[in-house]
């Protein structure tokens, strides 16, 4: 077993399967003592199985690791604190948290019904922050009483969040809103050692499987596997990787590439008069970058 991440003690959310199983697995074979969350829901988060969880916890020890099972909701304040608890308790610290749990519930905006909405706000954004907001009041307290933090949040942000996803308007929404998140996280968190990224992850998932057309080949199946993303992760939530905070990164089985923010691009003066307007904007228009797509090339915000 590596000793790359010895003793760091981890926390992965949505660890049961998917790209979350494979950071647990990559993590413990790493050295790391894990705690393995999932509450075990189908992909749009009804019902939980807490057997998901186990069975990963199962195969880290089978090969020699340690790891514990959670079954808290992240996005209950009160069972993500518990969920902090756990591993302090557990093991005696907590170095990385590692926010990854997720549901779909994908509809076209004008057909998107108030419940689908919600319930993939309530998961992405409060299940990421109501863990962080614990995991942070633990790495503060523990630095202000004079304790060394080496500590990372990792969160999980999409490029249908940061580029754009017909059909995901609530999705994409929790995870543009994830990406500002840390970013923002990152400057109030630095002060007390700890670091802030976000992975854009991408691979063949039970959240993603459905949506591709066409038959899966297993040729497909090793391009797009999740374990692609678990490498970056691990590095991340290494001591080796305390120079590194604020950034998004896209992680796939065809690349891995960090996502560069909003920049301010071209600006003109003041204008008192809106009916003047229209030459103006539009030469501005001309000059600015068009969005990304999905695949992070030039897609569309040009004149129509």
């Amino acid at each position: 077993m590596s000793t790359f991440c010895e003793d760091r003690v981890c926390i992965v959310t949505g660890a049961g399967r998917g790209i979350g199983r494979e950071y647990a697995l990559m993590l413990a074979s790493h050295g790391a003592k894990v705690v393995v969350n999932d509450l075990g829901g189908a992909r749009d988060g009804t019902g939980e199985d807490q057997g998901p969880a186990a069975e990963v916890v199962a195969e880290i020890e089978a090969a020699g690791g340690e790891a514990v099972a959670n079954g808290s909701d992240v996005s209950n304040f009160a069972e993500a604190k518990q969920m902090i608890e756990q591993a302090v308790d557990t093991y005696g610290q907590l170095d990385v948290l590692i926010n990854n749990a997720g549901i779909l519930r994908d509809r076209m905006l004008v057909n998107m019904e108030e419940a689908e909405w919600d319930a993939v706000i309530q998961v992405h954004m409060k299940g990421t922050f109501a863990p962080a907001h614990h995991a942070g009041g633990y790495w503060r307290n523990q630095s202000k009483a004079g304790k060394p933090i080496d500590a990372r949040l990792i969160n999980t942000a999409s490029v249908s969040g940061i580029y754009g996803n017909a059909g995901q308007t609530n999705y994409g929404a929790a995870k543009a809103g994830i990406a500002a998140f840390s970013i923002i996280a990152s400057r109030e968190l630095k002060r007390y050692g700890v670091t802030v990224n976000c992975i854009a992850p991408g691979g063949l998932t039970r959240l993603t499987e459905d949506l591709v057309q066409g038959e899966i080949t297993d040729e497909m199946r090793e391009s797009q596997s999740p374990r692609w993303v678990a490498p970056i992760v691990t590095w991340l939530a290494s001591r080796e990787s305390s120079d590194v905070t604020g950034r998004v990164f896209e992680a796939t089985g065809g690349l891995l590439a960090i996502a560069e923010g909003w920049r301010r691009g071209p600006r003109v003066d003041p204008v008192e008069d809106p009916t003047i307007l229209g030459p103006i904007v539009r030469d501005m228009v001309k000059s600015a970058k068009l969005n990304t797509g999905m695949n992070g090339e030039d897609l569309d915000g040009g004149l129509g």
